[in-house]
């Protein structure tokens, strides 16, 4: 067997699909009682206008195929919706009831308009509809595809991505956020909020909505705990930082190190900055984790003269070609070396 052969064999079988046809009917049930659930990350992707809502609704009446949902099975059974927010969410807008629509952040039913074909609908609810449309309408089969507990979690993050297609694209932490959620997912959100960590490292205004300021504190831990493994991709290495610390993590301490650290670096007057407007991400990485190591081994940082900070030597640490193991070494032991 050539090697092309063994490295596809081997890959596919980390990836366990069921399909199913299910009803319109059933689905609004299923998101309803929490059977679907769409990840608060995922949510903000539902950003149809109503009448794009209405033409997939006009779809379904005239018994036009819409694309396959795209669900991950979760290990208390539940599904999770991988791809389909704009369509399951118009499906529920329209013929869910009040509580499948608290469930899409809704709180009023979608009235049909600007159809093209079924023009006597238009600017009629679900309720207005004859009994045998609405029966109609609700008995339509819809193909989804589920993703088995049974694949790789590293499998469901490449197909979160592959697959957000939505109105408007995650970030690779909000993905993380529906893939590996739990205490350390939470825990993450709350070191977000941490004030001094929110003096320390500055962001866009777009940064601080789309999970980059968890990714920031992920990748302190990340590498304050795990630098040994880190091998060119941030992505892969954040990934597997994630899955191991949902599975296992000391959070008390964890808490400890990170408001330690992040209290004595609201010292520094503009934060983690070269700019002074943001914070970028290599230079936090070697300041942030430069000086929880000289925390942890109980020292104190040396604030007498944080120029270094925006100096030529670290620069070249922090820009161009960084992601390698030795460069992540050297601009955090640089940073370390001039807190000592």
């Amino acid at each position: 067997m050539s090697d092309m052969q063994a490295e596809l064999d081997e890959l596919k079988r980390k990836v366990d699909f069921n399909s199913y046809d299910i009803s319109v009917k059933e689905l609004l049930s299923l998101v309803r009682d929490g059977t679907i659930d769409i990840a608060p990350e995922y949510q903000r992707q539902f950003r149809w206008k109503e009448d794009r809502q209405s033409e997939l609704i006009e779809s379904v009446l005239l018994g036009i195929p819409i694309p396959n949902l795209f669900m991950a099975t979760n290990a208390d059974g539940t599904w999770e919706l991988i791809d389909g927010v704009q369509r399951l969410s118009s499906l529920v807008h329209f013929a869910g009831d009040q509580e499948g629509l608290s469930k899409v952040n809704l709180d009023s039913p979608l009235k049909l308009e600007q159809l093209e074909k079924l023009t006597l609908f238009n600017g009629k609810l679900f309720e207005d509809l004859p009994k045998s449309i609405q029966l109609g309408f609700l008995l339509k089969p819809l193909k989804i595809t589920t993703l088995s507990d049974k694949s790789d979690l590293s499998v469901r993050f490449d197909l979160f991505e592959r697959l957000n297609t939505g109105g408007v694209v995650l970030s690779n932490q909000e993905i993380r956020a529906c893939v590996y959620r739990g205490k350390f997912n939470d825990f993450l959100k709350q070191c977000a909020a941490n004030e001094d960590f929110r003096r320390v490292v500055k962001l866009t205004a777009t940064q601080e909505t789309d999970g980059t300021r968890e990714e920031y504190a992920l990748r302190f831990f990340a590498f304050l705990n795990n630098r040994q493994d880190f091998d060119h991709s941030v992505v892969d290495f954040l990934n597997n930082y994630m899955s191991g610390a949902t599975a296992s993590f000391d959070h008390e301490q964890g808490e400890r190190v990170f408001n330690q650290t992040f209290e004595a670096l609201s010292a520094l007057p503009d934060g983690i900055t070269r700019s002074r407007t943001t914070t970028p991400v290599n230079l936090f990485e070697a300041v942030a984790v430069g000086a929880a190591l000289i925390l942890g081994e109980g020292g104190s940082l040396n604030m007498s003269d944080t120029s270094w900070i925006q100096s030529e030597e670290l620069k070249l640490l922090t820009t161009g070609a960084t992601n390698s193991r030795q460069k992540v070494a050297d601009r955090i032991e640089y940073a370390k070396a001039k807190f000592a």
